[in-house]
């Protein structure tokens, strides 16, 4: 007889690593409990002891990216220049983006939701990205209500990590893409007197 299988944090693990390759890569209907464990060399109750099912699962895989992400963007460090910050913190979740990609699909393709203009918590990824908007703001850089700021920013970035994810894009090109998109969808919201010295000097990569 085998021995037993312990539900431990190196089996939660495997299953969360195994559940992220999974979701990233294939149909979410393809994504069964026993698929699951098999991949992860598991038990199907070891998914339901850890984490109460399939949905319990995926949420942990989603904590995980969301985790990562606020991570990455919290350790930017803030400058004098909330402008030279708005681009330091994309520059960051394209890091991330291109260094988890698995992570990155989950929370981004549509298996789970991510909204830029709901409640903002404690650990929200686009906490971040508000706080450096709101001292944009508060300096007179900024034109504009954060939420909408912040979304024409991600929506920006998404669809260029997006297309760099997928091949659309080679690493010059994407690089060239990522400084011109993020510098003018910045410009597009400063007051006019930023908006006129940006267009001669704007902030580095």
């Amino acid at each position: 007889m085998g021995r037993p299988r312990t539900n431990d944090d190196a089996v939660r693990e495997r299953l969360v690593s195994c559940a992220t390759e999974m979701l990233a890569t294939r149909p979410r209907e393809s994504v069964t409990v026993r698929a699951v464990a098999a991949a992860a060399d598991a038990s199907t109750t070891a998914v339901y002891s850890l984490f109460g099912g399939k949905d319990g699962l995926i949420r942990a895989v989603r904590d995980r990216a969301v985790a990562g992400l606020f991570q990455s963007l919290s350790a930017v460090q803030t400058s004098a220049d909330p402008l030279d910050d708005l681009y330091a913190l994309a520059a960051a979740y394209r890091r991330w983006g291109r260094g988890h990609t698995h992570l990155y699909t989950v929370l981004f393709g549509g298996v789970q939701s991510f909204d830029p203009g709901g409640q903002v918590g404690a650990a929200d990824p686009v906490r971040p990205l508000i706080e450096a908007i709101d001292r944009a703001r508060a300096a007179c850089l900024l034109d504009g209500e954060p939420t909408p700021i912040a979304l024409s920013i991600w929506a920006t970035l998404h669809g260029l990590v997006t297309l760099e994810l997928a091949g659309a894009l080679d690493t010059a090109t994407a690089d060239t893409a990522f400084r011109s998109a993020i510098h003018a969808t910045l410009r597009g919201w400063t007051t006019p007197a930023v908006f006129r010295t940006l267009r001669q000097t704007e902030p580095g990569p």
